[in-house]
């Protein structure tokens, strides 16, 4: 799904009728108020958005997307762009800033590139969201166990580390290793450094 926002009606048409020309879905609103009231589809899209609108800016609606923790890839459109305008929208994480005329294959390359961006990211965050679920079934004592067999440690080196005998150990471990569904300790280290980086 691609949104449109413009406060221009023949702007909205004409990008709407070039993206419905190559098979995509479109929506358009006249401005990010109208956007926002909108119901929202769960699947990959991306965000067409043109920097001066009526009431709140598509620049101040970059920001407070980014607020509400909304991680919509944005293509900005505008006929007034400059500089400074182009890298603050750039800084904040836009894909695009196109200058009004543009090359339609301009635009359907920045919307390709949008959509693959928020497939990507939802498929991390969908992998993200099942391995906390896991990790969330272990118990503190197999989650320590966890920490200690991804920093490298034997058995017998984490037994003394937490006063536990090795047989102890590996039936944490076996416990830790069936819940995280992981055969081996390279793939617990990736699972590992996945969830820290993501805290």
């Amino acid at each position: 799904m691609i949104y449109v926002i413009d406060d221009d009606p023949s702007v909205r048409d004409s990008i709407q009728n070039l993206l419905e020309s190559v098979g995509l879905t479109a929506q358009t609103f006249a401005s990010t108020h109208e956007f926002s009231r909108a119901d929202h589809v769960e699947e990959p899209s991306c965000l067409i958005l043109d920097v001066r609108l009526p009431g709140v800016s598509g620049l101040e609606f970059q920001t407070n997307l980014k607020k509400q923790d909304v991680s919509l890839p944005i293509i900005f459109i505008t006929a007034h762009g400059d500089v400074p305008m182009t890298s603050r929208a750039m800084k904040a994480g836009a894909i695009e800033f196109l200058m009004k005329p543009f090359q339609k294959e301009e635009l359907l390359a920045a919307v390709r590139h949008g959509l693959q961006r928020d497939e990507t990211q939802r498929r991390n965050q969908a992998e993200l969201a099942g391995l906390r679920s896991r990790f969330d079934q272990l118990t503190s004592r197999e989650r320590e166990v966890m920490e200690l067999v991804a920093a490298g440690q034997t058995n017998k080196e984490i037994g003394a580390t937490l006063a536990l005998s090795e047989v102890t150990v590996k039936i944490h471990r076996s416990h830790m290793m069936q819940k995280m569904q992981v055969t081996s300790v390279a793939e617990l280290v990736r699972i590992s450094d996945k969830l820290q980086r993501a805290q």
